[in-house]
C-alpha cells in the first residue's frame, strides 16, 4: 500500500514529466494570458516568481505589471517557514538564492495581495501539487490571515490533473492561468 508521502511522489513524477515536455513544445511565449488577467489588477501589489527548471515563465507578465505597480519576488525565510517577498523590477541586480531561484540584491520588503504561485500539478477544483516544502501553503495562510489575498496559479494545460494527493495544510488557488485559459475556481 503506497501511503500518502509515496503517493505525492508519484504524482510529482508523473507531473514533472507532463511539465518538461510542455516546456520544451512551448518555446517560451505562454504569458501571454497571464498578462490579460493582471491587467484587471493594475496598481495591487503582487508577487511573481524567478522561473527555475520548467516552470512556465511569468516575467514577461511581471514587467507589464511593474509598469503600473509594486512587483515582488519570493525570498525562502527558511525551512517550515513562510516567504518572504522582495520588490523586482526589470533589469534589476539579482544573486543566486535556495533552490536556484534567484532573488534581488536589494531585498525591499513587499507584501502582496495577489500571489503567482507556480506548481507541479492543479486540478479543476484549486488544489494544487508543488515542490513539497510546504512555502506557498504556509505563506497564503499567513497572508490571508491578514487580508483577503488573491492566488493565481500559473502553469502549462499539461500540468492539470485528477485525484490530487491533498493535506488538510494545502491551500488553495482561487485561479489557475494556462498559456490557453483562464479557469477561476468557484
Amino acid at each position: 500500500m503506497i501511503g500518502p508521502a509515496g503517493e505525492k511522489a508519484a504524482a510529482r513524477a508523473a507531473a514533472f514529466a507532463r511539465r518538461a515536455t510542455a516546456h520544451a513544445a512551448a518555446g517560451g511565449a505562454s504569458a501571454g494570458r497571464l498578462s490579460e488577467v493582471l491587467v484587471g489588477y493594475r496598481g495591487v501589489p503582487l508577487a511573481g516568481y524567478m522561473p527555475i527548471r520548467s516552470e512556465i515563465d511569468p516575467l514577461p507578465a511581471m514587467a507589464e505589471a511593474a509598469a503600473h505597480g509594486v512587483v515582488g519576488v519570493p525570498v525562502i525565510a527558511g525551512k517550515a517557514r513562510p516567504l518572504r517577498f522582495a520588490r523586482w523590477e526589470p533589469g534589476a541586480e539579482m544573486r543566486d538564492g535556495p533552490f536556484g531561484a534567484r532573488i534581488p540584491v536589494r531585498e525591499e520588503p513587499v507584501e502582496p495581495e495577489i500571489l503567482i504561485v507556480p506548481l507541479v500539478a492543479f486540478d479543476l477544483r484549486g488544489n494544487r501539487l508543488g515542490y513539497g516544502g510546504g512555502f506557498y501553503d504556509r505563506t497564503l495562510a499567513r497572508l490571508r490571515a491578514r487580508r483577503a489575498t488573491l492566488a493565481i496559479g500559473f502553469a502549462y494545460d499539461a500540468q492539470e490533473a485528477e485525484d490530487l494527493p491533498l493535506e488538510p495544510t494545502d491551500e488553495r488557488l482561487d485561479m489557475v492561468v494556462t498559456e490557453s485559459r483562464v479557469l477561476v475556481m468557484s
